[in-house]
């Protein structure tokens, strides 16, 4: 029997990205990631070997790119760690790269190659797209201008309501509709901000209504204007 591969991770570690999910926690389809969707749903395509998946903080980019890492048997990788796998040992295997502008030069320029070997494919994930990335190499500097980018908006009113009714069914609190309606008018664009809400609001040990949620809400004010 041959000796397990060093880049064979340890079931538990086989994904690192953040992919905690709600009881029923399905992904909500909406105008603000669509476009993404659909692309990652048929890629790798032939269009080209690397893609890079862009958005803000919370708009659900780690967990579209961690469920395509599952279905095409990707290794996933965050941009430090990209320093600390031979590069060579990738060839022919599908790479995720989380946080990829974190990524020193060399290790990038080396992955976007390997990438257009035969059964190569790079996700590349980050808040901005590939041509707003610092590169000192030059010839990085070229590649990463030619990256197929999609970009994942900021959730919209569909993906909020959808993000804040699956973490208050985590608790087994079920708000009503005007309640959810009143959160999604009045949070940032952040499935972040949501979560944050609802630990607030569950924290109490108060029936969740309208009036509790805007105090929670002028608390989240007040300390962000502190």
């Amino acid at each position: 029997m041959s000796a397990p591969s060093a880049l064979s991770p340890k079931p538990a570690e086989q994904l690192r990205l953040p992919l905690e999910r709600a009881v029923g926690d399905a992904f909500v389809v909406s105008d603000s990631n669509a476009e993404a969707v659909r692309v990652l749903a048929a890629w790798p395509d032939g269009v080209g070997s690397v893609l890079a998946l862009y958005g803000p903080a919370g708009a659900g980019k780690s967990r579209l790119a961690a469920d395509w890492a599952e279905r095409v048997g990707a290794l996933p990788l965050h941009g430090v760690e990209a320093a600390l796998i031979d590069p060579l040992e990738l060839e022919g295997r599908p790479v995720l790269l989380d946080s990829a502008s974190d990524a020193d030069d060399e290790s990038l320029f080396h992955l976007i190659n390997l990438a257009n070997l035969s059964g190569g494919a790079l996700l590349l994930v980050d808040r901005a797209a590939p041509r707003r990335w610092r590169a000192a190499l030059p010839d990085l500097r070229s590649r990463l201008d030619a990256v197929r980018a999609v970009a994942v908006e900021a959730p919209d009113d569909k993906v909020l309501s959808a993000i804040l009714r699956a973490r208050f069914a985590e608790r087994s609190i079920a708000p009503a509709d005007d309640v959810i309606d009143y959160l999604v008018r009045r949070l940032d664009r952040s499935a972040d901000m949501a979560v944050q809400v609802v630990d607030r609001l569950d924290a109490l040990h108060r029936p969740v209504t309208r009036p509790l949620a805007r105090e929670v809400l002028d608390q989240l004010g007040d300390a962000d204007a502190a």
